[in-house]
């Protein structure tokens, strides 16, 4: 009966810690791709979103990359970062660079957000708000310039697109000279 108990505790002894250590690993591994299968998931959404659209972009916060839009101001490239909760909703960086090396012009530009539909990622018009941003002359000339955005009405955690569009270029005095 002895010899039974000790064969048993044995058995029941606690697994090795390289057993252990791997089965951490291996948890790990499985988070982070799913993290990547998410990410997949949501570029390809934003692709589809952006896919022959002439008049605006679409950037996706959970996406996390930028999007080229042709405007009447240039090639532009769009991104989003920082997307933090504000008081009475969200706040967020949008990135805008111009093509190449070209300068940016002063550029008025009207931004729309809201939220995406659960069932087929897309964009829902109920609920979205919209406001008109301006990126003044006095922050220009620069290749790229960084907007502080204000998106009431919504917490980060809804947000599901920023679409930017009707981008015109400012009139500035010199331009009649």
């Amino acid at each position: 009966m002895l010899a039974m108990v000790i064969l048993l505790a044995g058995c029941a002894a606690p697994k090795q810690p390289a057993v252990n250590k791997l089965h951490n690993e291996v948890g790990k591994l499985n988070q982070e791709l799913r993290q990547l299968t998410d990410q997949a998931s949501v570029l390809e959404q934003q692709r589809l979103l952006n896919n022959g659209v002439a008049n605006g972009a679409w950037l996706l916060p959970a996406a996390n990359t930028a999007v080229v839009l042709q405007s009447n101001a240039g090639q532009l490239r769009l991104s989003l970062s920082y997307v933090e909760v504000e008081a009475n909703g969200t706040r967020a960086l949008l990135h805008i660079r111009a093509a190449g090396e070209q300068p940016l012009i002063p550029m008025t530009m009207k931004i729309e957000w809201g939220e995406l539909d659960p069932t087929t990622g897309k964009p829902l018009a109920v609920d979205s708000q919209s406001q008109t941003i301006e990126v003044p002359s006095s922050l220009l000339p620069r290749t790229d310039v960084t907007v502080p955005l204000r998106l009431s009405g919504i917490q980060p955690e809804q947000l599901g697109y920023v679409r930017v569009h009707d981008v015109i270029p400012a009139v500035t005095p010199d331009a009649d000279r």
